[in-house]
């Protein structure tokens, strides 16, 4: 978490990054984001918070991190612990709340945390007021970037192309029915070509990790791991970080396995 903060400029005070940005707000967005890091943004990939915050910046968009936050509770979901979703709820939806008061919308990198936002805790609580509040507010990067492109303020000068790239869409990022705005995005790119890839993972949170659930996992992911195999593209990626180790541990591609958003931060060239 240290090193997130350090990527954000965290303990330097807003209004002094805010002027160097002049926020405009279009569409449904203000132009103002709070980065929700996600246990593996904070744990795992801090370096991953770096490129949000290139290309958010690159693109006019203010963007700071969550004050504090906890798990968005999704395994705990899965495992049917409701008491523990329930406690992690009390400890981040306030906070969340707050941010959407000050004037923030909301993002995360991980696509299992932005669907426990923005469908699991809504159906969940339909009374509360907050929760509803935060679901309102809170988009998939890609789907904030590509609302912004529709409206003009996307910034589509790149210094470099990447070629064929071969994209596993996230099935909690299929089940947001949003559409593929990283592939529409990412297809911004002059000489660039996303290649989608609509089958599970098998990851599927522990499930690939697990030694009763192992082999199981394996065979989910086999049809993802021949079509990645196939193609031997430049790029393997995925919006989920465990998706993208999981099937990258199994593939004999040369492809480099990379996040969506750091891949546009290469594009840019920043």
């Amino acid at each position: 978490r240290n090193t997130l903060r350090k990527k954000f400029n965290a303990d330097k005070k807003a209004d002094k990054k805010a002027d160097k940005i002049k926020v405009k707000a279009v569409a449904a967005t203000t132009g103002k984001v709070a980065f929700y890091a996600t246990c593996y943004g904070n744990y795992h990939t801090p370096d991953l918070g770096e490129d949000f915050v290139k290309v958010f910046e690159h693109n006019g968009i203010n963007i700071d991190l969550v004050n504090k936050e906890a798990c968005c509770g999704m395994p705990k979901l899965e495992l049917g612990d409701l008491d523990s979703v329930d406690a992690l709820k009390q400890k981040n939806i306030a906070i969340l709340a707050s941010m959407v008061d000050e004037g923030y919308d909301l993002i995360a990198p991980i696509p299992s945390c932005v669907l426990m936002y923005k469908q699991e805790l809504p159906l969940m609580y339909p009374e509360d007021s907050d929760v509803q509040k935060v679901k309102e507010a809170f988009y998939d990067p890609f789907e904030y970037l590509y609302l912004r492109h529709k409206a003009g303020e996307f910034n589509t000068h790149f210094k470099q192309s990447l070629g064929d790239i071969s994209y596993q869409v996230a099935c909690h990022l299929r089940v947001q029915k949003i559409g593929y705005k990283t592939r529409d995005i990412l297809n911004l790119v002059p000489d660039t070509q996303v290649q989608t890839i609509e089958r599970c993972s098998g990851h599927d949170g522990t499930y690939a990790v697990k030694k009763e659930t192992r082999s199981k996992s394996l065979k989910i992911a086999r049809p993802v791991v021949k079509q990645v195999d196939a193609a031997q593209n430049y790029h393997f990626a995925s919006d989920c970080p465990m998706a993208a180790v999981h099937i990258e541990n199994l593939s004999d591609s040369s492809a480099v396995t990379s996040h969506p958003m750091s891949l546009l931060r290469k594009a840019y060239g920043i």
